[in-house]
């Protein structure tokens, strides 16, 4: 599918001298060419006029509204190819793995009727997450109280 930028400018509101021409369209028309030209050279393309409302300010407490005149231009994105996610894998491909790459899929929790307290705090706290196992390095500490004769009281 096709994907668009656009841009949005302000019509001009007088026209622009040039050679030959007298009138006030003229002058206009001629300052509409040129701007046109110029974001046809920059690769965009009109699309349409549009007078939409715009609310200003008028004093301290009154506001009125106005009609802005709108160009809309747009212009093709360069397509981008999007990345294949592979969100659940192929069982065939994880038993072609050897056995250190495999992955194990953590079985599904069973549905167990709760409050909505505790539904919350459960959605709040973190889900363990798998890895692959690792062997443990360098001794594990010594368990118990740092300090023998507290033990005792």
């Amino acid at each position: 599918m096709q994907r668009y930028e656009y841009r949005v400018m302000p019509a001009p509101r007088k026209g622009e001298k040039g050679r030959g021409l007298k009138s006030a369209e003229e002058r206009f028309a001629f300052a509409m060419t040129n701007l046109m030209n110029k974001m046809g050279v920059e690769g965009w393309e009109y699309q349409r006029a549009d007078a939409l409302p715009h609310d200003e300010r008028v004093g301290l407490t009154g506001s009125k509204t106005t009609y802005q005149s709108l160009l809309v231009f747009r212009r093709p994105l360069a397509e981008t190819p999007c990345e294949f996610v592979e969100t659940t894998p192929d069982p065939q491909r994880l038993l072609a793995k050897p056995p250190e790459e495999r992955v194990e899929e953590p079985a599904e929790e069973p549905l167990v009727a709760r409050s909505p307290a505790q539904s919350l705090t459960a959605s709040l706290m973190p889900k363990p997450m798998l890895g692959a196992a690792r062997a443990p390095s360098g001794a594990a500490p010594a368990l118990g109280p740092a300090n023998p004769d507290l033990a005792a009281e």
